[in-house]
């Protein structure tokens, strides 16, 4: 939500900004109403100032038929207000000055590559086909038990999931971040700080009978987190990092492109959330690039970067680079990574103000992929060998038990000791009415 007072002294650059970002929204309507909601609150409080005065003069009778007056104002008031703010809700983030104009994500820009992308002398497998072979990812259950986008990992395929994202923490954690574990569910009110509400609604699993909402990213909650607060200059930037399960209802259609786990329901995302100065923005923002740029040359997946289009950035969005990673099996760059400035525009909704030598103004924040299940599927593709084992990248060998290497599963071994009389004597000493007496 921005300050009315600017759309006011520029309307011309709103209505030109609603239309390149193709927001439902008539900027001249919005006016309107603005005008009609000010005219009304200082018809109220004109009321309000004759109705005090009638009370410090005791003039008790003439107040009290004043009362009736001031009660039809206020009602009409709120109802201005709802609709002002129901309106003004629409209004998206302004833009930085060099975002490229485009509609869609085939009009992003690429800034940067890296890695090997070079084709392979033996036959690539895809990460579904490669996962299934090797007994580490079972996708025809997971659909069997709740339906197409939900899957198992299975084995050495979660220990691998495991090790990415642990590797990944200790990455963030060791550059400042707090860890934390937030709730899986939210409010409305959450949804709406961060941007979702109104602008982002298909996308949601809500709870019968609950007004809660299953996350759709961490973002929601750690953003929510600091709703309201006042936050201390000298301590910025707070950074902080969560790795949680995200539900999202819509999961694009099905076809090659989207084949596998690529777009699901479920999946595992550990989010980088900055809370900074204003001045400080640009430069966190390129912080949390290259962290996510780190992490992937870890992991040895080839990937690019790009500068995303006005058509490709979400509402709340100011500037926004996503990083995609390179696929084999389709020989295609598929977006991992998105990493969002979103200004002032999250922090204005929750009230996140910074304290600072007596000034008090809006933060910024910034949201941040760091990893998800779809940089797994990536160094899946990206590291098997020409026998379709997939080799482990070093830098997650110490979280895997020094593994280098994932070939077919077999069976653990069972080890189950041949006696437990030890814990049927503990049973046997306690006193108490068993069922079979009961049964007598």
């Amino acid at each position: 939500m921005l300050d009315m007072k600017s759309i006011r002294q520029n309307p011309e650059y709103f209505k030109k900004l609603v239309a390149l970002r193709r927001i439902n929204l008539n900027v001249d309507d919005l006016l309107k109403i603005d005008e009609g909601y000010r005219q009304l609150l200082s018809l109220l409080e004109q009321e309000r100032a004759i109705a005090n005065k009638y009370a410090a003069e005791r003039n008790i009778e003439t107040a009290k038929q004043q009362k009736p007056k001031l009660a039809q104002l206020e009602l009409e008031v709120t109802k201005k207000a709802q609709e002002l703010k129901n309106l003004s809700n629409m209004i998206p983030n302004t833009l930085a000055e060099d975002v490229p104009v485009g509609k869609d994500d085939t009009e992003n820009i690429e800034i940067y590559k890296y890695g090997d992308t070079t084709p392979k002398d033996f036959k690539i497998l895809s990460h579904d086909e490669l996962g299934t072979k090797l007994g580490i990812l079972d996708i025809e259950k997971g659909t069997k038990i709740a339906g197409r986008g939900f899957f198992y990992w299975l084995n050495d395929g979660l220990r691998l999931k495991n090790a990415v994202f642990a590797f990944t923490e200790n990455l963030l954690a060791n550059r400042g971040f707090e860890i934390m574990g937030t709730p899986l569910l939210t409010n409305e009110h959450a949804l709406y700080i961060t941007g979702y509400h109104p602008f982002i609604m298909d996308q949601e699993y809500n709870v019968k009978n609950w007004d809660l909402t299953l996350i759709g990213t961490s973002e929601q909650t750690i953003v929510s987190y600091h709703a309201g607060d006042v936050l201390n200059a000298d301590r910025l930037p707070l950074l902080y990092t969560a790795q949680t399960p995200c539900f999202r209802s819509e999961s694009g259609a099905a076809g090659k492109a989207n084949r596998g786990i690529f777009r699901v329901h479920q999946f595992y995302k550990q989010e980088q959330i900055v809370f900074c100065r204003p001045e400080d923005s640009e430069k966190m923002h390129l912080f949390c690039q290259r962290n996510i740029e780190d992490i992937m040359k870890s992991l040895e997946i080839p990937f690019r970067v790009v500068n995303v289009c006005v058509g490709d950035i979400a509402a709340p969005g100011y500037k926004k680079y996503d990083t995609e990673a390179w696929f084999p099996s389709q020989q295609t760059y598929k977006e991992t990574h998105s990493n969002s400035n979103l200004s002032d525009f999250q922090a204005r909704r929750a009230n996140i103000k910074i304290k600072d030598n007596g000034e008090k103004y809006f933060a910024h924040t910034i949201s941040s992929t760091a990893i998800t299940e779809r940089a797994v599927i990536a160094l899946m593709e990206n590291n098997q060998t020409r026998e379709g084992h997939i080799r482990i990248p070093k830098a997650l060998q110490p979280f895997m038990g020094n593994q280098d290497v994932i070939v077919p599963h077999k069976r653990n071994s069972v080890h189950i000791e041949d006696s437990f009389d030890d814990l049927r004597e503990r049973i046997q000493l306690q006193k108490y009415r068993s069922f079979k007496e009961y049964m007598k």
